[in-house]
């Protein structure tokens, strides 16, 4: 059964994960398609560096109009996300391991990341759907501490290359709108490692 979202405000942050960028957009329109309201929020690494992916800006812009609706590309922009327009859940789609660095450090240096404060902040979930190379390596220490951190919830993931790239971590995309209901709930969902 598929779940609803009807009424709801999701926050939909994009990281630096270039590779990933292809599997998201689809997920927003997804999201929109159970009755979301999408706010996408983008950081700079999205909306400045082109890749062998894409141009700059590009999945920014097919992520805009899955969303129908600009999105906030400031830090000054989202923070109104805390008490003035509050989102119902906020997703990290994808979480690099940088970003992910910061946000288990607290730092909040980027539109995303403030999104996600502001979330947090309200007691509303936050959604992580991790991206990186190193998830097994130097990040584990900061996944294993938003693992055990209140109202932040995973996306199931698994390593995407083990053989080639041992310590690599990628999320099953497919999977936010489940995790997002899930989390709507306050519940991981399960199998957390895929």
């Amino acid at each position: 059964m598929e779940p609803s979202l009807t009424g709801r405000r999701i926050g939909f942050g994009l990281t630096g994960s270039h590779c990933t960028f292809e599997e998201v957009v689809p997920i927003v329109k997804r999201l929109a398609e159970l009755g979301a309201e999408v706010v996408p929020v983008a950081s700079a690494t999205v909306q400045k560096e082109a890749s062998r992916f894409g141009e700059a800006g590009e999945w920014l812009q097919k992520i805009e109009e899955e969303a129908g609706r600009q999105a906030i590309v400031t830090i000054q922009d989202a923070e109104p996300l805390g008490p003035k327009e509050p989102l119902d859940c906020m997703v990290i789609a994808p979480m690099t391991g940088s970003s992910l660095s910061r946000f288990a450090n607290a730092n909040t240096d980027s539109p995303v990341l403030m999104a996600a404060k502001a979330t947090l902040r309200n007691g509303c979930p936050v959604v992580v759907a991790v991206s990186t190379n190193d998830g097994l390596g130097l990040n584990s220490q900061n996944i294993f501490k938003l693992l055990n951190t209140k109202n932040i919830f995973f996306v199931p993931f698994g390593q995407d290359d083990p053989f080639k790239k041992p310590n690599s971590l990628v999320a099953k995309m497919h999977l936010i709108p489940e995790t997002v209901a899930a989390a709507l709930n306050y519940r991981q969902i399960q199998p957390l490692l895929k």
